[in-house]
């Protein structure tokens, strides 16, 4: 029964984009029915496959790398006023930078490979985990603070059984939404150059007018992020209950 609202919300975007196509008439290489990219995904599943793979193999590496690197920088701003003073403005700073503009830089710096997309994947996540835990850290209640005070608790006791196990739901929070971005990072890496990966199928399909193709490898990305985001979910409900 859970599963009724998604499956609800799949057969709707299903019926209403068919019925655009039906109605508009548009040629196939503008906008192909579903039932044609479905076809094309089956004829080109293998093809598709060893893509996802690499594509899904980037996000994920970018994930964990991000993902540390996220909880490191969180905790060192949470202790440390100096790193508050010089370095969380900095973070702020560079978010105010076009990531996406970084792309070519990376590429140049770290080649074509798999680790120019995976630096993509880690720039775009790497914000969202660090402001979500660092605020978590922030907001641990004042009442548990006060109960270590009086117990004479080490500030290190104090960070690693009391701020860190209370900030771990809006951790949970930060990788939910990492877990949507990353594919975002690796799939633009993969546009400025790559010759493996969703991103890169989509320029080719996209170059030689095969629409289908197109769309075939974008609803893979589409479900390979949904799959991300539901296993992120998963275990972040489980470091939620441990934070309880």
């Amino acid at each position: 029964m859970k599963y009724s609202p998604a499956l609800a919300a799949t057969c709707f975007a299903l019926i209403l984009w068919q019925t655009v196509v039906t109605l508009t008439g548009l040629p196939k290489f503008i906008l192909p029915g579903p039932a044609l990219v479905a076809q094309t995904w089956w004829e080109n599943r293998a093809v598709i496959a060893e893509h996802t793979l690499v594509t899904g193999l980037e996000v994920v590496i970018g994930l964990v790398i991000g993902a540390l690197l996220g909880v490191a920088t969180a905790i060192q701003l949470a202790t440390s006023r100096m790193a508050r003073v010089l370095v969380q403005p900095l973070l702020v700073f560079t978010q105010a930078l076009p990531v996406f503009a970084l792309a070519p830089i990376l590429t140049l710096w770290l080649g074509f490979g798999l680790w120019s997309k995976i630096a993509m994947a880690v720039l775009i996540i790497y914000f969202p985990v660090t402001s979500a835990f660092f605020d978590g850290l922030m907001r641990t209640p004042q009442g548990y603070l006060d109960l270590a005070r009086s117990m004479q608790a080490t500030p290190a006791r104090v960070l690693w059984h009391i701020r860190v196990p209370a900030a771990l739901p809006s951790l949970g929070s930060g990788l939910r939404l990492a877990a949507v971005y990353a594919p975002i990072g690796a799939v633009i890496g993969e546009w400025v150059g790559a010759s493996r990966g969703l991103g890169y199928l989509m320029l080719l399909a996209n170059g030689r007018a095969k629409t289908d193709l197109m769309f075939a490898a974008m609803l893979t990305l589409g479900v390979l992020s949904v799959v991300l985001h539901l296993a992120v979910g998963y275990l972040t409900r489980n470091m939620g209950r441990k934070g309880q």
